[in-house]
Formats: C-alpha cells, sequence, structure tokens
C-alpha cells in the first residue's frame, strides 16, 4: 500500500514536471530567441545564441526605431492600464457594496445583468461597440476612437462584470456590524466604505487588478479596434505588431519586444502571487 501510494505521488510529480515544461516551452522560445538576429532565429530557432549581447542591441533598435514608437508605446500601455485598473476595482467594488447591502429585487437584477456581462462573447460586440462610439462622436462631438478616454471606457465594460462578482462574494462575508458602528460614530456613507470597507478588500483588489492588469497589458484585439494600428496612441501589442510588415518580419525585434512587454507583468505577478491566491480563495468560499 505504501509503494502505490508513493508510485502514485512520483507519476503526479512527473506530470506536474511535464505540464511545466509545455507551459513554459514558448517562453523558453521568446527567451533565447531575443538574443538573436533574424537570419539565427529563422536557420536555429531552438539552439541557445552565440551572442547574449544581441539582446542588448536589439533592445537599443527598439527604443531608438522612429516608426514603431516602442516607448511612446509604452508610455501609452502604462497610462491605459493604470487608469482602467484604478476605475475598474474603485466602482466595481462600490457597486458591489451596494448591490451586497441594499437587498431589493432592482438590486438583485442589477447584479444578475452583471454578471450576464460573463457570458457574452467580445466577438458579438466588438463591432457594434465601434459604431456605437462614432454615433457619440457624431451626436455629441467627442471623440471616442484614437483617444485614451474611449478604450478606457471599453475596458471599464468589459472588465466591470468580473470584477463586481469577486467583490460581491467578498463583501458578504464582511460584518454589517462594522458599518453600522462606523455610523453611530458619525461616518457618512463615503467614509464607510473607504475608511471600512477598502482596508478589508485588499486581498481582493490585488487579485482583480493583476488579472486585469495581465488582460488589458496584453490586449491586442480591442486597442486595434479603438486605437488603430500605426496611430499616435498605441499599445504595445499594437506596436509589436508593427515589426510584421506585409513582406518582411522582424522576428529577432518582435521577440525582443514580446521579452520587454511580459516582464513588468511577471514581476508583479511574481510579488503579488501571494495576495491573488489569497483574494481568489477567500472570494470563492465567502
Amino acid at each position: 500500500m505504501i509503494k502505490k501510494k508513493v508510485l502514485i505521488k512520483i507519476v503526479l510529480q512527473v506530470i506536474t514536471i511535464a505540464f511545466f515544461l509545455f507551459t513554459m516551452f514558448p517562453f523558453f522560445v521568446v527567451v533565447i530567441n531575443s538574443a538573436k538576429s533574424s537570419l539565427e532565429i529563422v536557420t536555429a530557432p531552438i539552439d541557445f545564441p552565440d551572442q547574449w549581447s544581441q539582446l542588448w542591441f536589439n533592445i537599443r533598435t527598439i527604443w531608438t526605431s522612429d516608426s514603431i514608437r516602442y516607448a511612446s508605446s509604452v508610455y501609452s500601455s502604462v497610462i491605459i492600464t493604470t487608469l482602467s485598473l484604478i476605475t475598474i476595482s474603485v466602482f466595481s467594488a462600490m457597486a458591489a457594496w451596494v448591490l451586497v447591502r441594499r437587498k431589493t429585487g432592482m438590486s438583485t437584477f442589477i447584479f444578475l445583468l452583471f454578471i450576464s456581462g460573463l457570458i457574452i462573447p467580445f466577438q458579438v460586440v466588438m463591432f457594434p461597440l465601434v459604431a456605437f462610439f462614432r454615433i457619440i462622436f457624431e451626436t455629441t462631438g467627442i471623440r471616442m476612437l484614437r483617444e485614451y478616454h474611449g478604450i478606457i471606457f471599453a475596458y471599464i465594460g468589459f472588465g466591470a462584470p468580473l470584477a463586481v462578482f469577486m467583490f460581491h462574494g467578498f463583501i458578504k462575508s464582511i460584518p454589517v456590524e462594522l458599518e453600522e458602528a462606523a455610523l453611530l460614530d458619525g461616518c457618512s456613507k463615503p467614509q464607510i466604505f473607504f475608511h471600512v470597507i477598502m482596508p478589508i478588500l485588499k486581498p481582493i483588489f490585488v487579485t482583480i487588478s493583476i488579472l486585469n492588469a495581465i488582460w488589458i497589458w496584453n490586449d491586442f484585439l480591442l486597442p486595434s479596434l479603438i486605437l488603430g494600428i500605426g496611430q499616435d496612441v498605441q499599445t504595445i501589442p499594437l506596436a509589436i505588431a508593427g515589426f510584421a510588415g506585409s513582406f518582411v518580419k522582424q522576428w529577432d525585434l518582435i521577440m525582443t519586444a514580446v521579452l520587454m512587454a511580459a516582464a513588468p507583468i511577471i514581476v508583479g505577478f511574481i510579488i503579488a502571487q501571494k495576495h491573488i491566491i489569497k483574494g481568489m480563495v477567500s472570494g470563492s468560499i465567502k
């Protein structure tokens, strides 16, 4: 019996290692090819690079490229990701708090309306969304396409359903007596939320922020529809797409740019992984 348990444990470990290697293989290919020239990538895509110094040459080429404007795309990605995360997290937490505390038929309907947003594929609404933004410009004069506020507004709409769902499950575990005590001490509703509820929501805030950051930072389809490729406002994925032309593909710069784009997300995930796991477990159990 003991040998059988040991054998099962060994088999599970082997399977886990195999899945890990299978999952990490694409990232391994990106890392080794980011330090090669285009010719080396085409002739020997799996081999290790002869000189790792080629990586720094590729990075300098990307940063100094006037046609791609990678540096400005990094700035745009930081602005779009940061503002989207702040608005999604804060507004979703406020909405979930109100929906939990106001137990009415309308609050239940609104919560189910948020949940329905999780099952609607983005591909179904992407063209109506662009048409809707054009109608807004024609009727109000406010430009939504090719602008920061347009893409941020779209990310709020697509990111809020999951955030409200997770906040809703977490807030139900917070005793209402805490809010009643703060109300007796003279706190207003905004003070109760920002000084009592918000600190308790820290684990779920980190979880939602990381999940949405990975999605927004790496997203290509939505920015390509709203911002367009080669425009003044473009994100990192759109800039990387500029290295792939109709006839020539700069694989060395593509691989290096992908590695540069993935590095901040990987570092952030490693730093916040404890909070992510804690937030997801707390939101699912409570």
